[in-house]
């Protein structure tokens, strides 16, 4: 199956051969995705890109069908944009708002978005939480591009703390007068509980489905079963595989 995903998601996927056999020493390697999609794969984030274009990881439990052509897809935690590009090359005429804070990782979604400037691809470096004005992420500062910067206090040594502006998800619906998101992607390495439970019901009234890794967090609520039972009271039904115990899919009843 995954190989059927990358014949499927990717135009130039012999590259993707080359690559496991040590027969191309490009880095990064710039993939073409179907409907002329094109993206930077850096080496350090290889195993990143295969989760989402031949594991198709933030869809493969998606129980609805996004049925316009031009749908409105928000990307939180967008890192450096694959989900963002695999939305683009599925529904090139979307409308895709991508929220990345930590600035390594925001100037590769940059160069991905500078590929496809020709589509409607909005970057924003900024911290998707509970409140606006700034937070506090913890991140491996050492790494070129970190997939693990967290709003928790981790007590680990090797990170790096730093202030950067963030805002709620409402203002991503006000600031870009969205009326409704088709598909809301949440990979935020603990704040989706922030996020979501400091969203009014009116809001999450607009969204149509979600695809959502879930954390374990400190505080109450801040865990699977609590999420669940937010989410259906906001009128939203579940999926979920048991090996994938840390994804949650939502969609509107």
């Amino acid at each position: 199956m995954r190989y059927l995903n990358l014949i499927r998601n990717i135009s130039n996927w012999p590259l993707h051969i080359k690559h496991k056999f040590g027969l191309t020493t490009s880095d990064p390697i710039v993939f073409t995705a179907k409907n002329d999609i094109r993206f930077e794969v850096p080496d350090r984030l290889y195993h990143e890109f295969k989760e989402i274009f031949l594991e198709n990881a933030y869809t493969v439990g998606q129980q609805k069908r996004i049925t316009r052509t031009d749908p409105t897809i928000i990307d939180i935690g967008a890192n450096v944009g694959f989900f963002s590009v695999f939305a683009l090359s599925k529904f090139p005429k979307c409308s895709l708002y991508s929220y990345e804070p930590v600035e390594s990782n925001f100037k590769q979604l940059s160069r991905n978005r500078e590929l496809n400037r020709d589509r409607n691809f909005n970057c924003f470096n900024l911290a998707v939480c509970g409140h606006k004005g700034t937070i506090e992420i913890n991140f491996d500062i050492t790494d070129q591009f970190t997939t693990s910067a967290t709003i928790v206090n981790t007590n680990n040594d090797n990170l790096t703390s730093m202030e950067v502006p963030c805002l709620r998800l409402r203002d991503i619906f006000d600031e870009n007068n969205i009326e409704k998101c088709d598909f809301l992607k949440l990979d935020c390495e603990g704040a989706e509980h922030d996020v979501l439970y400091n969203t009014p019901a009116a809001y999450l009234a607009r969204i149509d489905q979600m695809a959502i890794e879930v954390h374990q967090g400190k505080n109450e609520g801040e865990n699977l079963e609590s999420l669940r039972n937010f989410l259906n009271r906001n009128d939203f039904d579940l999926f979920q595989f048991n090996d994938k115990l840390h994804m949650l899919w939502a969609h509107r009843t």
